[in-house]
């Protein structure tokens, strides 16, 4: 085989003859579970091949995470693990809260390879971060941050964005504010800037009119959600509703109208998000589901399926659909409307989906 080009396990599986890629991890890390007439196959097929590894590279696959204490972070990494341990693989993770921290990882891993593949978990890859990652000749995988060069699986944003506002606009608001969420090192990530695009476009389709005012940003947190709702009703003329980045910002801005202010949800005013994180049962919230186990299980079955022999992974891209908004009781119509209003909720619930593509689904 030509010097250049890596030798993946599955090259090796294909050399043995009738073996798993899994069975080829454990006989090199030198595991139970493999007759000693397959072993010895697979050991001669990889010298054949010129494939050398230590029990420190071989089968495991790193994934990058800013933090793992999260929903959204630990949704991801649990389907990871499910479908890298259904292979026979291993996980190796990496938290990394910063820019920097991740930059010397990448610069760690280019000069000693101790993975096959790397699943980077919303974190932006720089032009040099991707170049470190190049050197190592291992498959990358971006989820819920887009880069160029690598694969990406993610979550349609904007589309989520727009159904959230499309449900405000069909219960006759016309007075839409964002809470939107900015990274801890700085920016917005891509999701937050995806988010705020189909909010402003969904409200431009409607003829209506973005506010500054009515658009706040902060910190991730729930304590951040609540100070921008705080903010939001210190206003002379504050929206009637919200669309808020996230269910955990949401719940903040939740707290501040029901427990700081007093006031009545949705009466007063209306709150919606993304995710269907299971704080958005607790707190009655209506919200787009993102299907974070979904990212997170087909990030790893790309890998799987590169280190498999599939087509090389880079500049694949897979987007999942906004295709179900969960209705509580967090939304209805603007106290201007409201009187005049005669048709029974779950209805109207039931149009508006139809309207802009989604699935009905009410909380029990």
């Amino acid at each position: 085989m030509v010097g250049s080009k890596r030798v993946r396990m599955s090259d090796i599986a294909s050399r043995a003859g009738n073996v798993s890629v899994a069975t080829v991890s454990r006989a090199l890390r030198n595991e139970p579970g493999v007759s000693p007439s397959v072993r010895e196959r697979i050991r001669k097929a990889a010298a054949e091949l010129s494939y050398f590894s230590t029990p420190d590279t071989t089968g495991r696959d790193a994934v990058v995470t800013p933090v793992v204490d999260t929903w959204f972070y630990s949704t991801a990494v649990a389907a990871i693990q499910g479908e890298l341990r259904s292979a026979g693989l291993d996980l190796l993770l990496y938290c990394l809260e910063n820019a920097e921290l991740r930059r010397e990882f990448y610069q760690r891993l280019a000069l000693r390879r101790k993975v096959d593949a790397v699943i980077v978990l919303a974190a932006p890859l720089t032009s040099a971060d991707r170049e470190q990652l190049a050197a190592t000749g291992c498959p990358v995988v971006n989820v819920g941050a887009r880069s160029d060069g690598v694969a990406n699986v993610g979550f349609d944003d904007a589309g989520a964005a727009r159904k959230a506002v499309a449900h405000l606009i069909h219960q006759g608001h016309t007075r839409i504010g964002m809470i939107r969420t900015e990274s801890v090192e700085g920016g917005h990530w891509d999701s937050d800037r995806d988010r705020y695009r189909g909010y402003r476009a969904q409200l431009a389709e409607a003829n209506l009119s973005a506010l500054r005012d009515h658009e706040i940003s902060v910190p991730w947190g729930i304590d951040e959600g609540a100070e921008a709702m705080q903010r939001l009703l210190s206003l002379p003329d504050p929206p009637t509703a919200v669309f808020c980045h996230s269910d955990e910002i949401a719940a903040g801005a939740l707290r501040a109208l029901r427990h700081e202010a007093g006031l009545r949800v949705p009466e007063s005013m209306s709150v919606i998000a993304i995710d269907n994180h299971p704080i958005a049962d607790l707190v009655n919230l209506t919200t787009v589901e993102q299907p974070v186990r979904r990212q997170g299980a087909a990030a790893a079955r790309a890998v799987v399926d590169y280190l498999r022999g599939a087509a090389d992974l880079a500049e694949t891209s897979t987007i999942l659909p906004a295709d179900r908004i969960v209705f509580r009781s967090s939304t209805g119509p603007p106290a201007s409307t409201r009187a005049q209003s005669s048709e029974p909720a779950q209805k109207q619930a039931e149009g508006e989906a139809r309207e802009v593509g989604g699935h009905v689904s009410e909380a029990e």
